[in-house]
């Protein structure tokens, strides 16, 4: 009788361990800690297990452009409850976003980890750097205590982008003429397998020359270090154009899939980008009508293998026509397809604007993932744990 009381005591609590895990929980709130609005989240696991949430704190409006900080808050306890507030990037009165973190485990000089935070700034609104009247630049800071202080700014801009505009620094004067520039915006990737193992690898986006029609102007492309951070490299752009925000997993034989935004629109799928030579080359590229999207933000994430094939977990807003109906989807065979389909957050009323936005993801554990992001019209951004083994 004792030994069967104390079983069903032990189920219970694995009940409500189950349930804890997958109840949301709110991490930045619209309106509070001195910002008027929090978006574009990004989320990483650090060697201790911290989680470590980040996004761009916007001071004064929702505005893409204007007063915004990179924030973060961190978890000791597998994300039930959150820290206050730290500001990790402050670019004056102008603008800091897109944080794009990743991990660095391979370095011998730093045996525990170096976090790398990599970021863009601009001194203009996106429309009207697109028209030639401003400037993105790309930088990264580092931090070896898993976030708890951070290195001064580097400024990888002339490595990692092609502007022409040596008004701000003469260094700019590129022929290339990229003018909008975005990494990621999520988590970046470290390749921990084949001839690229250690690769730091961010995928990124750019326009080039004056606006085109349906913005044409834009492509997604990549940048990534063979040596630690001390020097970047760009892959080719990706020849499709309208590609536009992108994150990166690794698959198979030395090659990355990228998942894009297609801005263009005209169809509402996700672009799908295979890489060979650890993502620096681009050979196959196609619209995956597995993933509908409604011209939005999505994260991808390598979280395993099975049967010699990696794994891969994806959300976005899996709708068509608004940003909603957050889903998370699994494939057993590296993207071909997504058998596993899992609800997250979809609104209870009709037609009700961008209830559920951009998100990224992070591997718990074997059995779960984590999942930061946007709800109701931007008022928060969100973290839940999803058990998708289940």
């Amino acid at each position: 009788m004792k030994k069967t009381i104390l079983l069903l005591l032990a189920i219970l609590s694995l009940f409500n361990l189950c349930i804890s895990q997958n109840k949301n929980v709110s991490v930045f709130i619209s309106g509070t800690e001195g910002y008027k609005s929090f978006r574009i989240p990004a989320i990483i696991k650090t060697s201790n297990n911290d989680l470590l949430a980040f996004c761009e704190g916007r001071v004064n409006s929702s505005g893409d452009f204007g007063d915004i900080d990179i924030v973060m808050k961190r978890s000791t306890d597998h994300g039930k409850t959150w820290t206050s507030i730290s500001k990790v990037v402050n670019y004056d009165l102008l603008q800091a976003g897109n944080p794009a973190p990743v991990i660095d485990n391979t370095d011998p000089a730093y045996p525990q980890g170096r976090i790398f935070l990599f970021y863009n700034t601009g001194n203009n609104h996106e429309g009207e750097i697109r028209k030639g009247k401003g400037v993105r630049e790309v930088w990264y800071k580092t931090s070896i205590d898993n976030g708890l202080t951070w290195s001064d700014a580097v400024n990888i801009t002339t490595q990692t982008h092609r502007p022409n505009y040596p008004q701000v620094n003469a260094t700019y004067n590129f022929k290339e003429d990229w003018r909008s520039y975005a990494n990621t915006p999520g988590h970046g990737l470290q390749i921990s397998n084949g001839l690229y193992s250690g690769r730091i690898y961010i995928a990124a986006n750019h326009s080039s020359g004056a606006p085109l029609p349906n913005f044409m102007d834009y492509n997604a492309h990549a940048y990534y270090s063979d040596d630690h951070g001390k020097s970047f490299k760009l892959s080719e752009t990706v020849n499709v154009p309208g590609s536009n925000e992108s994150t990166a997993a690794e698959i198979s034989n030395n090659r990355v899939m990228l998942n894009a935004r297609n801005q263009s629109g005209h169809i509402k799928a996700r672009l799908a980008v295979i890489g060979s030579n650890g993502g620096a080359n681009w050979d196959t590229s196609y619209f995956d009508n597995q993933l509908p999207d409604p011209v939005c933000e999505g994260s991808i994430l390598n979280i395993g293998t099975k049967n010699k094939k990696n794994i891969l977990a994806f959300s976005n807003a899996a709708d068509t026509l608004r940003r909603d109906n957050l889903t998370l989807r699994i494939s057993f065979d590296e993207g071909k397809t997504w058998p596993k389909r899992i609800p997250i957050d979809k609104s209870s009323v009709e037609g009700a604007k961008d209830f559920t936005a951009y998100s990224d993801l992070v591997k718990m554990n074997n059995n779960q993932i984590g999942v930061l992001y946007e709800k109701e019209g931007y008022a928060k951004i969100e973290f839940i744990v999803i058990n998708w083994k289940k």
